[in-house]
C-alpha cells in the first residue's frame, strides 16, 4: 500500500492532501508467527496502521567549530586547531551520508534530515540530493552555536538564515525544527510559529505526537529520542552494534505490543559521521527489515506526522 492510500483513508483526507503529505508510508506483511498478534480496534493512525517509526538523519558535517567540537578524540587545548577531529566530521559527508542514503533507498524508507545551515552551505549538492530522493529537509539552526544562550533577535535571525540556506540549496522550505541538543529557549516556539514552522522535535516526554498552543494557535510536537540516538548510545557510555540492534528490537517490540490499545510511535536518530560507518548502516538496515516484517508498521517523515497531528481530533494537546 502506498502512502497516498494511507493518507486518503483518514477523515481529514482533503485537507491533508492540500497541505502536502508525501508518499513513503510502508505497510508490510506479518512475519511468520506474528499473525495472531492483536491489531488495533481504534484508528490510532490513518488506515489503522499499528505503529509508526520515524527516523532522523542529522546533516551537520561542515558546521562544527575548528576547535572544541565533540569527538571520540581526547580533548585538546583550544589554542590548537584539532585537525583529526575535522577529518572525523568530514567522514559524514564523504562517506556517511552517501552510504546511509543508499540504504534508505534499498529498504524503501524516507526520513527527516535535520540540516545545519552552514553544513548545507558547504555541501549544497548533497543536501539537494537528500531532498531529491524524497527525504525531508528540516531546520537544525544555521550555525553550531547552541540556541539556549541566544537572544530572541539572534534566534530569529538564525532560523531565518537557516530557512533561506536550505531553500536555496534544496528548493524546499523547512517546516520542522531541532535545537542544538534539544535546548531551545522560552522564546523558541513563538519565533518558530512566527516564521512559518509547524512542528519541533525537542521533546522526549511521550511516545506519540501531540500538539501545544503557541501564541493562541496549535503547534505540533513530534517527539525525538535519546534512547534510540546514536550520538548517545555510542558515546555515553559506548555500546556495540549488536547491543544497539537488540535495544532497537526490544524497544520496538514493547511499543508494538502497546500499540494494540493506544497510539504509539518509535523515533530513531542517526548522525552523518556516527551511523554512516559500515557496521552501523548494516545494523540499521537489519532493524528496518525486521520491523517491516511486522503487520501494520509504517515509516513516516516527521513533517507528515506533524501535518496529520494538526488535523486529527484525538491527539493529546498540552496548553
Amino acid at each position: 500500500m502506498n502512502r497516498r492510500t494511507f493518507i486518503t483513508s483518514t477523515t481529514a483526507t482533503a485537507t491533508a492532501a492540500a497541505i502536502g503529505f508525501g508518499t513513503n508510508a510502508i505497510l508490510t506483511k506479518p512475519a511468520p508467527g506474528k499473525e495472531t498478534m492483536n491489531t488495533p480496534t481504534q484508528p490510532f493512525w490513518p488506515d489503522k496502521a499499528r505503529l509508526v517509526i520515524s527516523i532522523s538523519m542529522q546533516f551537520e558535517t561542515g558546521a562544527q567549530p575548528e576547535r572544541g567540537a565533540s569527538s571520540p578524540f581526547p580533548p585538546l587545548d583550544p589554542k590548537y586547531p584539532d585537525l583529526p577531529v575535522q577529518k572525523w566530521y568530514d567522514y559524514g559527508f564523504k562517506e556517511g551520508i552517501p552510504r546511509i542514503r543508499d540504504m534508505w533507498d534499498r529498504v524503501g524508507v524516507k526520513v527527516t534530515s535535520h540540516m545545519v545551515g552552514q553544513a548545507v552551505e558547504r555541501h549544497p549538492e548533497l543536501a539537494k540530493e537528500i531532498v531529491d530522493r524524497g527525504h525531508e529537509a528540516s531546520g537544525h539552526g544555521q550555525t553550531w552555536e547552541p540556541q539556549y544562550s541566544m537572544t530572541p533577535e539572534q534566534e530569529r535571525a538564525g532560523y531565518q538564515a537557516s530557512i533561506d540556506t536550505i531553500q536555496k540549496a534544496t528548493g524546499t522550505r523547512p517546516i520542522g525544527f531541532n535545537a542544538f541538543w534539544l535546548r531551545g529557549t522560552p522564546n523558541t516556539l513563538g519565533i518558530l510559529q512566527d516564521l512559518g514552522f509547524i512542528y519541533h522535535i525537542d521533546d522526549i516526554s511521550r511516545d506519540e505526537p501531540f500538539t501545544v498552543t503557541v501564541k493562541g494557535k496549535p503547534f505540533a510536537v513530534v517527539p525525538y529520542t535519546i534512547r534510540n540516538n546514536d550520538i548517545v548510545r555510542f558515546d555515553s557510555p559506548a555500546t556495540t552494534n549488536a547491543a544497539y540492534l537488540q535495544d532497537l528490537k526490544d524497544d520496538f517490540e514493547v511499543l508494538y505490543a502497546e500499540a494494540a490499545t493506544r497510539r504509539r510511535m518509535m523515533s530513531i536518530s542517526a548522525h552523518d559521521r556516527i551511523s554512516g560507518i559500515p557496521g552501523r548502516v548494516k545494523l540499521l538496515e537489519e532493524f528496518i527489515k525486521y520491523a517491516q516484517k511486522q503487520k501494520g508498521v509504517v515509516f513516516m517523515r516527521k513533517d507528515e506526522i506533524a501535518k496529520w497531528a494538526l488535523l486529527a481530533s484525538n491527539v493529546p494537546h498540552e496548553t
